[in-house]
């Protein structure tokens, strides 16, 4: 970690502490500075109760409140469908993996569901799905290393297909999807972990979207679900309470005891996404920042850029280095001048760069900075 003074020398303004870094981590991950001050600030006292918010029972009106709040801003924000419910459950992105098939590979009687392999995550999805039916891999981006979204022109998707899944944005890798595929009557299943509420989705062609919420909505280890209804009706007799959408939903994400702080603090987060200007506002920041970053990647002799151009996520921008020495060296010293969390994922190498929707602009051009002056002196 950088010292305070080095931190604060290259905070480009940010609100809040001196020391505060730009954390470039790919999740937990950086969270608005705005959001994290107003928790700080009513922590100890929540709406006047004298009591913490991580305190009052989640049965309370007190926190019900919060809880409606949260699924009514989510539905506003991405213009939900009404025949859509908005759940909050435990276990972040990862149990979703067991939970999409525990709830939908029974919607035909073959028990089959279809997955696009896109990288680490999609795959860990597909040996999740593994012991409730029949997984086929349509589609694979593996040969080319994942560096661009598989082809699914010539996938056709057999009517008893269950569901098709997908990893909207691939966080290792740094690609994402930018034009959904058509599955007509078969319910496109939305792995949204790392791109959620980062720009504008049309969440009608999907039958679920779910996303852990650590990278752009608050803390780990809590899913955020959008569920269409009339598939609330196919749970595995053998699905736990605990992820079974119909009884969440029933419950109203309050079956047990939630991780309270963390609905609370997606409801922070949604508020100041509203206060921006919602969604499209904040897909306009996150262009803007993604385009000054991979100007200076496509500009550059030095660096190479990992992912296809036609793919790139906006989240997550992937490059490399001449060699594993000048990698190693460009993350030291940038750690050293504010810029935190840039190594690349372990099975990738490189330099990965998250910029989610609580990275500033100032964060980014931070690091195009630094990425001249490296390769002005090591270049």
């Amino acid at each position: 970690m950088p010292s305070p003074e080095a931190a604060k020398g290259n905070a480009g303004g940010r609100a809040g502490a001196t020391s505060r870094v730009f954390n470039f981590s790919p999740g937990p991950a950086m969270l608005p500075d705005e959001v994290m001050a107003r928790v700080q600030e009513e922590f100890l006292n929540y709406g006047g109760l004298g009591a913490s918010v991580i305190e009052i029972s989640h049965r309370s009106k007190d926190f019900v409140a919060i809880t409606e709040e949260a699924a009514a801003l989510f539905r506003e924000l991405v213009s939900l469908p009404e025949d859509y419910s908005v759940l909050f459950m435990h276990g972040g992105g990862r149990m979703q993996f067991a939970a999409v098939p525990l709830n939908l590979i029974a919607r035909t009687s073959a028990r089959k569901a279809a997955y696009v392999e896109t990288g680490v995550f999609s795959a860990t999805a597909i040996k999740d799905a593994g012991p409730y039916g029949k997984i086929e891999i349509v589609a694979s981006g593996r040969s080319d290393k994942f560096v661009r979204i598989p082809d699914l022109s010539g996938v056709n998707l057999a009517p008893d297909t269950s569901y098709l899944h997908i990893t909207t944005n691939n966080t290792a890798y740094g690609t994402r999807w930018n034009k959904f595929p058509e599955t007509r009557d078969v319910p496109l299943v939305g792995d949204a972990t790392s791109e959620i509420l980062s720009r504008v989705m049309d969440y009608s062609k999907f039958g679920v979207v779910y996303a852990g919420l650590q990278k752009n909505l608050g803390p780990s280890g809590t899913a955020i679900v959008a569920v269409r209804k009339d598939l609330m009706q196919y749970a595995l007799p053998e699905t736990p309470p605990l992820l079974n959408y119909a009884v969440v939903n029933k419950g109203q994400s309050l079956v047990n005891t939630p991780s309270t702080f963390n609905i609370y603090f997606s409801l922070q987060v949604m508020r100041w996404m509203k206060s921006l200007g919602g969604v499209r506002e904040v897909e306009r920041r996150n262009n803007e920042k993604a385009q000054l970053l991979y100007d200076r990647l496509d500009h550059s002799s030095y660096y190479r850029p990992l992912a296809d151009p036609a793919h790139r996520s906006t989240m997550n921008v992937t490059f490399d280095l001449p060699t594993p020495q000048a990698t190693e060296l460009f993350v030291k010293e940038a750690n050293q001048e504010g810029l935190y969390a840039l190594k690349g994922y372990r099975d990738v190498g490189g330099i990965r760069a998250s910029i989610y929707n609580g990275m500033p602009l100032a964060g980014v051009q931070a690091l195009v900075s630094f990425m001249r002056e490296f390769e002005r002196t090591h270049g």
